[in-house]
């Protein structure tokens, strides 16, 4: 009994902090806890035949109008001299201030439930921190090479990250296909982006695009690397959307447009955290093209004294710089890189929240340009604007969370070892296990961070160039 435990301690460790971490999360409600707090906006619309405040969209009842169309009349049934008259009375518009009332409140534990999207929301934040964690263990423990995944104990923190990843990969199909969530047009540029994606995959993957990023999947078979560009086209179609978001609400959390509002835009802690996640995803997006990675290592130490000095009156003083500067190997430069991708995945993090408030801001944005267009305002549009803000609140929540969970999560799984898994021939007969766990891993993460860096900056070019803008 005391052999099983000591050559299975790093198994029986990873189920406990599973199992400890799981009930941990559920009983304290730690996903509620991440959100609450954040302010939310109501805006009621104050009816003249009733009293009180009604909801901002009702649905249509018998109750307010009686049985059928009791309360309505056809204007074929007036007379052409009640029509005259009509046209002919100036009417004088009064501004009603009660219709413009906006109200704030913060969300609490009966305010998140009830929106849709919630149990997406949960399960992938409760998935994804224990996967997390348990490869955040594995990292620290002794692990016996080559003995296999029970004893090294890898074979939770696998489960657990794959498992991670279909949660988050299902939950933005599904928010993605949601109808009423964005518009048509979105949609259609989210499929085009996804035959783009794939087409780039393949590149990719088929070597072609070797020369300008630093991945190599030769040991790849053709089923494998059809897959992997499949994935990356799915990606690049679901990721769309959610970086347009990110993209508003760095626009409006920086004051990117000059309001000089503060109900609106951040406070100066939250716009360094804004700053910090976008220049920080474009720096790790960078470090993978062949160009800027070439002139980080150093390779001074390759040439001779005497090559250098020969050729120091044929190359310019620019020239010399690339290549004799930065980092003295090429491991300590692969280090650097799976930090940066670390790094960016847990400051994306960091800053849901304040994307979180900025897109129930744009709402309100919407609120105040529309009560300031005109001296008699048309508040149904912002009206409409707020409720549906609030009532996709957990779905845009799940956009911002998973794709930097998923950085992290195939982060993890690139740091398990592939040779744990030969054991298993069925399925290392179908995908090179670790080629897949390498290098399909790492090119994943950097392909989610790639993708977000794209979307965003080119999403805030156009609002720059006054093409998008934000209302």
């Amino acid at each position: 009994m005391l052999q099983f435990f000591q050559t299975y301690n790093n198994l029986i460790l990873q189920a406990s902090l599973s199992i400890a971490l799981t009930l941990f999360l559920v009983f304290l409600k730690i996903p509620i806890l991440f959100l609450q707090g954040l302010h939310t906006y109501i805006h009621p619309e104050n009816l003249g035949q009733q009293n009180g405040v009604k909801a901002a969209i009702r649905r249509p009842s018998t109750s307010d109008s009686g049985p059928g169309l009791e309360g309505y009349q056809s204007l074929s049934s007036k007379t052409t001299n009640e029509l005259k008259r009509r046209n002919k009375s100036k009417e004088k518009f009064e501004f009603d201030e009660n219709n413009a009332q906006i109200f704030r409140l913060k969300l609490d534990e009966g305010h998140l439930q009830s929106r849709l999207y919630f149990n997406d929301y949960r399960y992938s934040f409760i998935y994804s921190l224990v996967a997390l964690s348990c490869f955040l263990l594995y990292n620290y423990l002794d692990g016996v090479q080559n003995d296999g995944i029970l004893a090294d104990g890898s074979l939770i923190p696998l489960i657990l990250g794959f498992v991670g990843l279909c949660k988050l990969f299902i939950s933005l199909a599904r928010v993605s296909f949601e109808k009423s969530a964005s518009k048509r047009s979105d949609k259609q540029l989210s499929l085009l982006f996804v035959i783009l994606g794939f087409l780039f995959g393949l590149l990719i993957c088929s070597g072609i695009a070797h020369s300008l990023l630093d991945f190599d999947l030769g040991a790849i078979d053709g089923f494998g690397r059809v897959f992997v560009a499949i994935l990356m086209g799915c990606l690049a179609g679901f990721l769309y959307m959610p970086a347009g978001k990110n993209a508003r609400a760095f626009w409006l959390g920086t004051d990117q447009f000059r309001s000089n509002l503060s109900i609106i835009s951040c406070g100066w802690f939250a716009r360094m955290i804004l700053y910090a996640s976008y220049l920080l995803a474009i720096f790790t997006a960078l470090l993978w093209i062949n160009p800027l990675s070439d002139a980080l290592i150093n390779k001074s130490g390759h040439y001779s004294k005497g090559t250098l000095s020969n050729s120091s009156s044929t190359i310019g003083d620019a020239d010399k710089l690339v290549g004799n500067m930065g980092f003295t190997t090429r491991s300590e430069f692969r280090k650097f890189r799976l930090w940066c991708l670390l790094f960016s995945g847990i400051v994306q993090i960091v800053a849901l929240r304040p994307n979180l408030q900025m897109y129930m801001n744009e709402a309100l944005l919407s609120w105040y340009q529309r009560l300031h267009a005109s001296k008699v305002p048309d508040l149904d549009f912002s009206r409409a604007k707020v409720f549906l803000h609030n009532h996709y609140f957990c779905l845009v929540a799940l956009q911002f969370f998973a794709p930097p969970t998923l950085v992290l999560v195939f982060l993890g799984l690139h740091h398990i070892d592939g040779n744990s898994l030969k054991n298993f021939q069925l399925l290392c007969s179908l995908l090179p296990c670790t080629a897949f766990m390498e290098e399909v891993t790492l090119l994943m993460a950097w392909w989610v961070i790639f993708l977000w860096t794209v979307y965003t900056s080119t999403s805030l070019f156009l609002y720059r160039r006054g093409i998008l803008y934000v209302s």
